[in-house]
């Protein structure tokens, strides 16, 4: 029997008067059935018989596992709960207590289980609730290869017939469901599962004139299909993730939740892999992610009615998706609906943080945030404009005092030389004129002082230029964050501020920023992570603002497997190579030149030429070190000295780049797109984020990363 084929099939219900009215059903079914077409004898053939049965088998109770139904693209999938939540699940159930009162969290606490409804509801945020069964017996479902499970009453009427086909060894059985589906019991290794044929009479027509059949499995255990061990009851860290425009965050168009979650897998296997010493000693449990979302509650403002009313009806998808997507950038830069956005991130954060407590009163972990895209601009504002409680008047001043003026320490002299005016430098020493005059004098000042016309606008434009957009004060930098918002204050400080694929450095420029002082650094924040795909479109860099006259590189995040990818390392490999052979080629170069201009020695010396050859070879010996030293400057070149970015990350590096994939290199245009939303499933992200969290704590690496 072929066990792949199969055709559609009904879902059954699982409420409990529903499934006594199943198990009615079914048990008259089966006595009618039973009278009609008895079950052949043992000594019978058929061509469904696969093995003889032993008739003293002995039956064994079936394991139940709890599955709940999740609706991916309008198809109901059945996913089983982790081995620790269905285990909770089956003791509760079996406890001999009333099922309506009862709640088991599950999924590591973001959702709970209310048993006797059967139904599993998200605790932190909005979602639709999914149907729970306790499942024991699966047949194969419509179109693809997963199994389905029975409800519960027909389960029960399954299981009862199997145990006494088990136990007085007499197969063949014969059920029908409600659903006038017929489920034939062969053997305990054939059971097989025919959907009714439209025009058959009221007994249903037999199996072989309803179509092919489809395999019945009693067990988890006979089915395909994974089930994990769950997560670590304890939890080290909470981050707050906060997603950018539109309600998808990939390019499978899902949700913050569903990307979240992929996230939070990865996380839990590079704890697995990278910190197994620490797991080992119970250093460590988990670091739990929870979703932010903004964009439902800004959307239903009302806003879309009106965009809808303004929208013209041609290229309608395209429209759509711009109003429902690009035009939350245009909502952060207005007043109103920033405000809107600010308010709704800021209270969720602080919302979920409080049920979080609630439902852990244990946890003494720290927060941290991260934001992807738009978001991490939103939670860049937000922490911003925070005010350390601790602090007093001073302090609050200095919060956003991300100001240029105290970085400029060029003299006036200096700043004359790189105008090339320095032949006025002594002018301006005679009017005892310093750079805080000199921004304050007019161009008939500098014209009584007689600079001529030219020298005078190049001293003015510069010097009121660098006054605009150097002088920046507490005032002026709060609506560099947003005109008119008053932003929220966060009931925590969190440790680390995390941001992926984020546009904060150029909506700083065109606000008006050019650089951020070195000695400015979050009022409750600590860390600050930059993290970017080399080809994310929407990404800028952060470093440059603060260190503007230096260029240098980003920080290169490791292969999660060590070192770099190799593509990159051939790369290298290659570039370094050419430059050696350059260096090498070009000293072979200068010692033939050097030879061939070199006077020739004549053939017989006086005897005091005797020194001069002796001392000879000591200078040719010296030749070659000019190419050493050469070559050695040039290695020393290559070490980057430490670069100081300021205390924005406290001290450390902001920037953090992550190695493209040997495919997205041979076209960086193509994977543009998708590099700017990878990091959701990049073990590179993770397990940086990671490393960060537990360096905190004093927990690292079992081996650091190169």
């Amino acid at each position: 029997m072929d066990q792949q084929w199969f055709s559609s099939a009904a879902t059954f219900t699982t409420t409990p008067a529903v499934q006594e009215r199943e198990m009615s059903s079914v048990e008259s079914h089966q006595e009618q059935l039973s009278q009609t077409d008895p079950s052949p004898s043992p000594n019978s053939c058929s061509s469904f018989e696969l093995i003889d049965m032993d008739a003293a088998s002995l039956y064994e109770p079936v394991s139940p596992h709890w599955f709940y139904c999740k609706v991916i693209d309008s198809k109901e999938i059945w996913i089983p709960f982790n081995s620790g939540d269905s285990q909770q699940l089956e003791e509760a159930y079996g406890s001999g207590k009333d099922c309506n009162g009862i709640v088991v969290p599950t999924d590591g606490g973001r959702y709970d289980v209310h048993l006797g409804e059967r139904m599993r509801y998200a605790v932190y945020w909005d979602e639709i609730a999914s149907e729970v069964r306790r499942c024991t017996w699966f047949y194969k479902g419509d179109k693809d290869n997963k199994y389905v499970p029975y409800s519960e009453g027909f389960s029960q009427v399954l299981e009862e017939t199997y145990m006494l086909a088990v136990t007085l060894d007499e197969w063949k059985k014969k059920l029908e469901s409600p659903n006038r589906e017929i489920i034939i019991l062969h053997n305990p290794k054939l059971m097989v599962h025919y959907q009714p044929v439209a025009g058959s009479d009221e007994w249903g027509s037999t199996p072989t004139e309803q179509g092919r059949p489809r395999t019945v499995k009693r067990g988890v255990e006979n089915i395909s299909v994974d089930i994990h061990c769950g997560e670590p009851l304890r939890i080290d860290h909470l981050v707050f993730v906060v997603h950018g425009i539109g309600p998808a965050c990939d390019l499978r168009f899902r949700s913050i939740v569903q990307c979240v979650n992929d996230f939070r897998s990865v996380s839990l296997n590079l704890l697995q892999t990278h910190f197994r010493k620490a797991q080992e000693n119970q250093q460590i449990g988990r670091v739990e992610f929870l979703p932010v979302n903004w964009h439902s509650p800004l959307h239903s403002t009302g806003v879309d009615v009106d965009l809808q009313r303004i929208t013209l009806p041609s290229i309608n998808r395209l429209r759509h998706f711009t109003n429902d997507t690009i035009l939350d950038v245009f909502f952060y830069n207005s007043p109103t609906y920033c405000q809107t956005i600010v308010d709704t991130v800021t209270s969720e954060m602080n919302r979920i943080y409080t049920l979080f407590l609630q439902r852990n009163p244990d946890f003494k972990g720290g927060v941290s945030i991260a934001g992807h895209s738009l978001g991490s601009l939103i939670l860049f504002d937000i922490l911003t404009n925070q005010k350390d409680s601790l602090g007093d008047i001073d302090s609050e001043k200095d919060s956003l005092n991300i100001v240029m003026a105290q970085g400029d320490t060029l003299t006036l002299e200096e700043d004359l030389k790189k105008l090339q005016l320095s032949e006025f430098f002594s002018i301006f020493e005679k009017e005892k004129v310093d750079k805080e005059a000199l921004v304050l004098c007019t161009d008939r000042d500098l014209q009584e002082m007689g600079i001529p016309l030219g020298p005078r606008k190049k001293i003015l434009n510069y010097f009121r230029t660098r006054k605009n957009s150097e002088g920046i004060t507490r005032s002026t930098l709060q609506s560099a964050s947003q005109v008119s918002v008053k932003y929220p204050r966060l009931i925590y400080k969190p440790e680390i501020f995390f941001a992926f694929g984020s546009p904060i450095g150029m909506f700083l420029t065109v606000r008006g920023l050019k650089r951020i002082d070195p000695n400015y650094k979050f009022p409750t924040c600590k860390g600050f992570f930059n993290i970017y795909h080399p080809f994310d479109p929407v990404a800028y860099r952060i470093e440059p603002m603060v260190v503007p006259g230096v260029e240098f590189e980003p920080m290169l995040i490791p292969h999660h497997k060590g070192r770099k990818r190799m593509h990159l390392e051939l790369r290298e490999g290659l570039t370094r190579m050419s430059m050696d052979l350059k260096n090498n080629l070009l000293g072979s170069l200068r010692l033939a030149w050097k030879s061939f201009t070199r006077a020739p020695y004549p053939a017989l010396q006086p005897s005091e030429t005797a020194e001069e050859t002796e001392t000879e070879p000591e200078s040719n010996s010296e030749k070659p070190s000019d190419v050493n030293i050469e070559e050695s400057s040039v290695a020393v070149k290559e070490e980057v000295p430490p670069i100081n970015v300021g205390m924005l990350n406290g001290g450390q590096r902001i920037d953090y780049v992550l190695q493209e994939k040997p495919i997205e290199s041979f076209n960086e245009y193509l994977f543009a797109l998708q590099s700017h939303l990878c990091y959701w499933e990049s073990e590179d992200t993770v397990l940086l984020v990671l490393k960060e969290i537990y360096q905190t704590q004093g927990i690292f690496l079992d081996q650091p990363l190169q």
